[in-house]
Formats: C-alpha cells, structure tokens, sequence
C-alpha cells in the first residue's frame, strides 16, 4: 500500500508543519513579555532594566565562591570537579558490564528478565538514594525517624535539598574540591551496584516483583546504613591524620577505599541470603548430589561485560581518591591493573592445572575477583603486592569458593557470592597486610568487615523472608523451565531459538 503510506505521510508532515506554524505565531515576540507586561514610560523601562541587574547582580553574588581563601585554585576545582564526573559517568558503565556478565552466563531464556532487571536497578539505586540513601549515609550518626526531614531538608541538618547549598554546591562547609552535586553524582552511581550482584545470584528463579520491591529496602537499610559507618563519619571512621588520639576501640581507622566490603561483600551477603532463600535452580543438583553445570549461552556476551567492569573500576578506584591529583590517582590505576591481571591468571591457571582444561568463565571471574580484591586499598600496597595479594590470591579464592558453594548446595549462576562476598571480606582484610602486616589495622578491618556482611546478611533475609511469606519470592516450575523471558515479560531474545528449545522439550516430555 505505498500510496496510501505516503499519503499519511504527507498528511502528518502537514500537521507538523501547522502546528509548528501556529506555536510560532503563539510564541511571545520579546524575553520579558512572559513574565509581565510591557513597560509604558521610558521612566518605567529604566526601572525595570535596573531591578534587573540589581537582581542579576544579588544571584551572581550568592553562588560567588572566594577562590582567594579556599584551599585549592579555582583551575584545580575545576580539574578535580571535572575528574570526579568522568568517574561517576565511568561507574554508570560498569552496569552494563554487569548485565553482559549476568545475562552471559545465564541462560538464553531468561535474557530478557536479566536485561530488565539491571536497568531497573540502575534507576531504582540512582532514585532511592536520592530521596532517602544520601542522607542515611551522610551524617553516620543518624537517626532513623529522622532520615526523611534530612532527605528533604525540613530537620535543619542540612539536608541534601537543604537552601544551604546554592545551585551551584560551592558552599565552603562542604568540600572546597568539588561541588555537592558532583559528589552525589558519583556517589549515586554506586548505589545500585548491591542489588547487581545479588541479581546475579538469584537469576533463573527469582519473581520479578519481590525482587524489585527488595532493592530500593536493601539499598537503604543496608549499604547505606553500612556506608555511614565509615564513608559517612560513623563509628568505624577513626580520627584524622592530624588528630592524635584513638580511632574505634582505641585501633587505627577502618579503611576501606572503594568499597570491597561497604559495596561488594555486602552485596555478597545480599547475594547469599537470596541464593538460600531460593533454593537451586532445577536440575542443577542429581538425587545423589552431584552437581550438574549449567553452561551460560554466550561466552562472548560475558567476556565484553568483564572488559566494560575492568573498565569502569578505573572510575570506581580511580575516583574514590576524590581529586584529579596525579600521583595519587595514577597510583591507584596501576595497582588496580596489577590485581585484576594477578587475578585473572590465577583462576586460569588453577582451573587448568585442577580442571584439566582452561575455563574461560572462571577466568573472566577471576579478573572481577582481583579488583574486588583491590578496591578495598589500592593505595596501600606496592604493584607487586597489588598483583599477588590483592590479585593472585583472591583469583585462587574465587575459585575454590564457586567449589565449596557447589559442594555445600549453594547455587549461584554467575558466581557472585565467590567474586564480591569471599574475594570482598579478603581484600578488606588485606589492607592490614598488603602494605606491612600492622596487628592494629587488621583488627579493625576484621571487625568492620564483619559487621557490615552480618548487617546486610540479616537484612537481606529478613527482606527475602518477608517477600516468600507475603507474595513468594521463586516463579513455578514450569515457569523457570519455559524460561523467565516468556513467563514474566511474554517476550524472548533469542525468539527462534527459544521457540524451538520449547517445542524440543514439549516432545521430550511426551
């Protein structure tokens, strides 16, 4: 019907073309006639021209910063301004790493609910701590019935939308480095990483529903809660390097760089209190305990998301030194290298020598285990420190962990458990020996490892266990074996394909 279709065409380009007509003529001919009347007067005119620049000159003023006290150059806020973004837009990047790694190794009929769920959770993260997240984490020492007036800047303690902070966020209380909407802006972006690594974990099984309602309360009562404690001035932050006198329980501040534990393991733990909740995927596990593997449908899918993750670490580390300073962030980029090729021959050599064969899955998890391992302190150790302890090590771990969850029944599809909860709690850990061995700092690291994983393990449980009484929290069984993409979303990647692995087993079965 080509005639008809270019006669609609032309009738819609009409339409646009007289509408458009119609706003310009609609549209006011001057800038101030939006807002009030012409002036009558040239006395009135004159007037209003120096109310205008009165009011111009009264909103230049309030944002105004006086460079000539502040503690860096103006060049030098906008370098580091400027750097702190580009890491926060590099950080955003590395959730579609996660959903190539997650949906790679996982079935092809359940692409379509892996896919939904990582961009569901970037927005959910990026929104929740916006609204509550923010100010949970920053001050530690909050207060639940006070989180909200703090949110919205209504219980005077400055809050995020508080009038204290000018458009621009140049307000010296703050930070003299950059401004607070930077800060948020990068901060936000590791929001969401939790729930990523717990979606891995539960994928092929999960309710879609349950499991969004599970995010934003997880974000909020466990990684921000636990955040505070030590990235929000709680009670794992010790005292300044100027201040001589004792951190938490008379040890050394808690360190914890980039978040191996306050991001990844307490993702882990999430991870791991839905895998229990959940149960196996089916036939993962034989009658008489063996384990079944179940291949992922695109190597290729998952090998792009590690190099989008190793990518992006350079944001997620390289920003957290919080300025564009040269040899501080170059540093950090170099031992953050180190580790994720310490751990990414670690795994590949292990799985050959103990496998018989390299496997490429659990050399790709090897990589994300040796910048987990890193993140907790790449400015601690030397490159090559950085490559055997924060790399080779946690590539080994990796490893055996993915074993010992098979062994004990723990399924975890892509391996997210082992990657951010085991290798998360040993990079913590090894910011007290990676540098030296200091019996203080590996005290603190012990204890403010543990008690955020066992924070965010019993909240994770509590929310799963809640959801499985209320609603269920696991799809049924013949839902999980045509395929989340059908069940839940009624749509399939790979439509051919999933249409004939469903018409195989339909016959298989009769």
């Amino acid at each position: 019907m080509p005639g008809l279709s270019n006669g609609i065409g032309r009738s819609l380009l009409m339409l646009l073309m007289g509408l458009t007509l119609i706003a310009s003529f609609a549209a006011p001919t001057t800038a101030w006639a939006q807002d009030e009347p012409a002036p009558e007067t040239v006395d009135e005119a004159t007037e209003a021209v120096e109310e205008t620049a009165e009011e111009a000159a009264e909103e230049e003023e309030a944002y105004s910063y006086d460079w000539e006290t502040s503690e860096i150059s103006e060049e030098m806020f906008t370098v580091n301004n400027l750097w702190i973004m580009i890491a926060g837009m590099l950080v955003f990047i590395m959730h579609l790493g996660f959903a190539m790694v997650e949906s790679g190794l996982t079935r092809a009929k359940n692409t379509v609910n892996i896919l939904f769920k990582n961009v569901m959770v970037v927005m959910i993260g990026i929104v929740t701590y916006g609204i509550c997240g923010w100010m949970i984490m920053y001050p530690g020492d909050w207060i639940v019935g006070d989180v909200f007036a703090f949110s919205f800047g209504i219980g005077g303690g400055g809050g995020f939308y508080d009038s204290g902070y000018d458009y621009a966020g140049l307000t010296p209380e703050y930070n003299p480095g950059y401004t607070v909407w930077t800060d948020f802006f990068f901060q936000a972006m590791f929001a969401a990483t939790c729930c990523t690594i717990v979606s891995g974990a539960v994928a092929g099984r999960v309710k879609l529903l349950p499991f969004m309602i599970f995010c934003p309360l997880f974000i909020a009562f466990a990684y921000c809660v636990v955040g505070s404690w030590e990235w929000g001035g709680g009670w794992l932050n010790g005292p300044s390097a100027e201040e001589d006198v004792a951190g938490p329980f008379g040890l050394p501040e808690f360190a914890d760089f980039a978040g191996s534990t306050l991001v990844h393991a307490v993702g882990g733990a999430g991870a791991l209190a839905g895998a229990l909740l959940l149960g196996p995927r089916l036939g993962k596990y034989a009658k008489d305990g063996t384990v079944q593997p179940i291949p992922g449908h695109s190597m290729p899918l998952a090998t792009i998301g590690v190099f989008l993750l190793w990518f992006g670490w350079f944001g997620f580390n390289g920003g957290s030194e919080l300025s564009a300073f040269g040899p501080g962030v170059s540093y950090v980029l170099v031992t953050t290298t180190f580790a994720a090729c310490g751990g990414g021959l670690a795994a590949a050599s292990i799985s050959w020598i103990l496998g018989g064969k390299p496997d490429l899955s659990m050399t790709l998890n090897g990589i994300l285990a040796g910048l987990v391992g890193i993140t907790a302190g790449p400015d601690v150790p030397s490159w090559i420190g950085a490559f055997i302890i924060c790399g080779i090590i946690p590539g080994l771990l990796v490893y055996f962990s993915v074993i010992f969850l098979d062994k004990i029944k723990i399924d975890d599809p892509v391996g997210a458990i082992s990657v951010h909860g085991t290798c998360g709690i040993y990079g913590t850990l090894a910011v007290g020996f990676s540098g030296g061995f200091d019996g203080g700092q590996f005290a603190i690291q012990a204890i403010g490892t543990f008690a955020g994983v066992g924070l965010a393990f019993v909240v994770a449980l509590a929310i799963f266990g809640a959801l499985k009484v209320a609603m269920g929290i696991r799809v049924s069984e013949s839902e999980e074996i045509e395929g989340l993409d059908l069940g839940e979303h009624d749509m399939a990647a790979y439509p051919d394909f999933q249409q004939t692995m469903i018409k195989s087993y339909h016959a298989a079965e009769l």
